[in-house]
């Protein structure tokens, strides 16, 4: 019954931390380098809780990922 509760997979490219005067700033066409580097797998998500690292892909029109690690998984703890 608990594996058909729906979560949120999400897929994190990096995070970034700035100045509010820095975020203020921001305007179209402005770059803000994150802390991931280029072609790193990047953090598998579920429900905010990093379960693993994928590449992402293109499947078909759109964008996938490819699991290239994965924690050990405790469904519990994923539920919201």
């Amino acid at each position: 019954m608990m594996r058909k509760i729906p979560v949120t997979l999400t897929l994190e490219v990096g995070s970034a931390r700035i100045s509010l005067q820095d975020l203020a700033s921001i305007e179209p066409n402005s770059v803000i380098e994150l802390d991931t580097l280029a072609g790193e797998p990047l953090v598998i998500k579920v429900n905010g809780t990093a379960i693993g690292r994928a590449e992402v892909v293109v499947s078909g029109e759109n964008y996938g990922l490819r699991v290239v690690e994965l924690s050990d998984l405790d469904l519990s703890a994923l539920t919201p």
